[in-house]
Order: C-alpha cells, then structure tokens, then sequence
C-alpha cells in the first residue's frame, strides 16, 4: 500500500479520534452544567417551600402566598426547559399552575393564623429570621420584575410592620418579667430600647406601642428611683442586640 495513503489514513484516524473526545468532553461538561443549574432550582425549590410553610405561624397575605407559588413555577419551567422528556417536571409544572388558579380564584384570609406573640427571645428570633427571609424573597422577586412595585411596597410594610410588632410584643413580654422579678432597672432599659426603635416609624401600630411603651416607662421610673442591675448585664445586652442590632446578620 501506498505510504503516503497510509499517513493520510492515520492521520485522519487521529482527527476523528480528537474529534470524537472534544465532542464527549463537551456533551460531559453540558450535561453537568445542566445538573448544576437543575440542582441551584432545586435549592430555591426548596426554600421556597419552607417559607410557605411559616404560614402556620404568621398572618401570609394572597399577594405573599401568589409571589412565592410563582416563584416555585418559575424555577419548575426552567427545569423542564432543561430537561423536556422528564415527566415528572411536567406534572410538576402542572401542579403548581393549578396551585396558583386556586389562590387566585378562592384564597381567603384563614382568620386562625393571626399573629401570635413570641414565647420566649429564641421564638422571636426564629420568627424575625423567617419574615427577614420573606423580605429578601419579596425584594428579589421585584428586583427581577416578577412582583409589581405596588404589592412590593404594600407586602414589603406589611412584613416589615410584622417585624417591628415581633420585637415590640416581646419586649414588652420581657420587661413585665423582669418587673415581676423586681428588676425595674432591666425593664426600663427594655422600654428604652423599644421606644428608640419606634421613634422613626409612623405606622398605626408603631404610633400606639410607643404610646404604650411611653406610658409604661414613665409609671416605672416615677414608682423606682433610678436603678440598673449591675449583674447579668453583659447578658442583657447581648439578648437586646439579638432583637434590635442591625450587625447580627440573620
């Protein structure tokens, strides 16, 4: 056989074969970029369906419930567009769609699900840790034109209003306790915290608290002269930067 036949054979042989690998390695690398993708949906999925969840426990509007069921659609439709045979994504898609009719045809306010005050400051700050979420979930959704600016400011008050009454109602919770233990020093540091955290906010419910906070601190410091707790302060401060501070990241 001819040698020159013979080189350009091989050598087409070596295309092919280089041909072939750089082609598998792509299909390796696609189908694992699709994985990932699936997998950072799943995760959102995920998520999403946990904040659903804290419906027991806090008052969810339509618009919240709405926001996050599309939330969950949205990131089912990216899996099926990515993944077109599975079925199961199908049904799921299908699923979620029905979810969303419903809500928007027959939800209605379930009156047992109103707030309910914290039992204690770890309750408080599972709760605040859950509406922080819902807030950062709302944000995100509008950020990416998936929530109209109008139910975002109405939603994002709503929960922020939940925030402020989480912290108010437990504070207040504690500062009974701590006058019951004969600390009246303790709660008028409590009342203080919590008239200074309401001093910029100009809703119904904040106007009241600090009424309320106000007309509680000034009986207190008229009843006992000036007098802090030199013990278990360092304690007390770190509960109250828990609840209030802004650089604990939850």
């Amino acid at each position: 056989m001819n040698i020159g036949l013979i080189i350009v054979l091989v050598a087409l042989l070596l295309v092919l074969v280089l041909g072939y690998n750089i082609m598998l390695q792509y299909k390796l690398k696609a189908e694992t970029a699709r994985r990932q993708e699936s997998a950072r949906y799943l995760a959102i999925i995920d998520a999403t369906e946990e904040l659903i969840g804290g419906a027991t426990y806090l008052p969810y509007s339509k618009e919240l419930l709405l926001c996050l069921h599309t939330r969950i659609l949205d990131c089912l439709t990216s899996m099926k567009e990515l993944d077109p045979k599975n079925k199961h994504l199908s049904q799921r898609v299908e699923s979620a769609n029905n979810q969303i009719a419903q809500l928007n045809e027959n939800y209605e306010v379930d009156e047992s699900v109103s707030f309910k005050v914290p039992s204690n400051d770890k309750q408080a700050i599972v709760m605040l840790k859950l509406v922080k979420r819902l807030r950062d979930t709302i944000r995100s959704e509008h950020n990416k034109g998936r929530m109209d600016t109008q139910s975002y400011m109405i939603e994002n008050g709503r929960l922020e209003t939940i925030q402020i009454r989480i912290n108010i109602e437990n504070l207040v919770k504690r500062a009974h306790e701590s006058m019951s233990k004969n600390q009246p020093g303790t709660a008028i540091q409590l009342l203080k915290k919590g008239i200074d955290a309401l001093n910029t906010k100009n809703d119904n419910y904040s106007i009241q608290a600090k009424e309320k906070l106000t007309e509680m601190l000034n009986k207190l410091q008229d009843a006992n002269p000036v007098k802090v707790e030199d013990s278990q302060q360092t304690e007390r401060d770190e509960d109250l930067a828990a609840l209030f501070g802004e650089k604990k990241k939850w």
